[in-house]
């Protein structure tokens, strides 16, 4: 079967053929203009690629702290009445600093950062931080990553409206507000939402197509687009060397599953540090 980016193609050569049998050079740009098209179509796969990636770091991050920190919580609060029953008992130096340092980190005094861990981003506040403060509803992520149809969705939408389409800075504006939306709308497994912004999009005004450009400008769209593909290269990087990347890294083919086998390895931990607390004040 021949796809449509085939027969486009297929059409641009045909046309280049009729070009050289009838004797008509084609245009210069011609040819850069499809590198351009083409160079424009692979950064906005990558960049899917990439904000796809970030969305499930994020719920991974965000489901890991709500899920499993009571989990964490508890443990450092057994391992720290642990130490203190030892340190009480042996009157060591160094037994009591570690009690000391266990105690610390059940009740750690917190930067400014952690103040508003969980609460806000490098985009400003998470909806359920927005939510409180306007009492505004929130759903919040369900999954680190969204069904398979909402991912199929997300990628229809980013494609057809990514803002890198656009030819004038009002297109852009317009793009750039509803990729955001799509954003937000995927980042919690909104199929039904999404659905309707697909609704929406293929409903809203088409943008005017493109006429010839120079040359000039095409070399500069190629610069900028392969500018663009560093910083999002850089973005990747941290993304994947960063500790909830790497974690993700483990688990690329279901990331919801790594949540489930973290939450038994603790609930495990936690009931050892139960036992042997209990088995500590028998003692007593």
């Amino acid at each position: 079967m021949t796809t449509p980016e085939a027969e486009r193609h297929g059409g641009d050569a045909g046309a280049d053929q009729v070009a050289a049998e009838g004797g008509g050079a084609p245009r210069p740009e011609e040819r850069l203009e499809r590198a351009v098209r083409a160079a424009e179509q692979a950064l906005i796969e990558y960049e899917i690629a990439v904000d796809t990636f970030r969305i499930e770091v994020e719920n991974f991050s965000r489901l890991h702290h709500q899920k499993l920190g009571p989990m964490y919580t508890r443990l450092d609060e057994l391992d720290a009445q642990i130490a203190e029953i030892r340190a009480a008992r042996t009157g060591d130096p160094e037994d009591l600093r570690k009690a000391d340092e266990a105690r610390a980190r059940v009740m750690p005094m917190p930067g400014v950062e952690e103040l508003f861990h969980g609460w806000m981003d490098g985009e400003g506040l998470f909806p359920e931080a927005a939510s409180m403060l306007t009492d505004q509803p929130v759903r919040p992520p369900q999954r680190v990553r969204p069904s398979d149809e909402a991912r199929k969705l997300y990628r229809e939408l980013a494609r057809k409206a990514h803002p890198d389409l656009a030819q004038d800075e009002t297109e852009r504006a317009r793009r750039e507000e509803f990729i955001t939306r799509v954003n937000a709308a995927y980042s919690r497994g909104d199929e039904p939402l999404l659905r309707e912004l697909s609704e929406e999009w293929a409903a809203g005004p088409k943008p005017p197509e493109q006429g010839p450009t120079p040359s000039e400008e095409l070399y500069a769209r190629l610069e900028w687009l392969a500018e663009r593909k560093e910083l999002l290269s850089v973005v990747a990087r941290e993304l994947e060397e960063s500790a909830i990347g790497s974690m993700l890294r483990m688990a690329p083919d279901d990331p919801d599953r790594l949540l489930e086998e973290i939450a038994e390895k603790l609930l495990t931990d936690v009931s050892t540090r139960e036992a042997e607390l209990a088995e500590l004040l028998a003692q007593e």
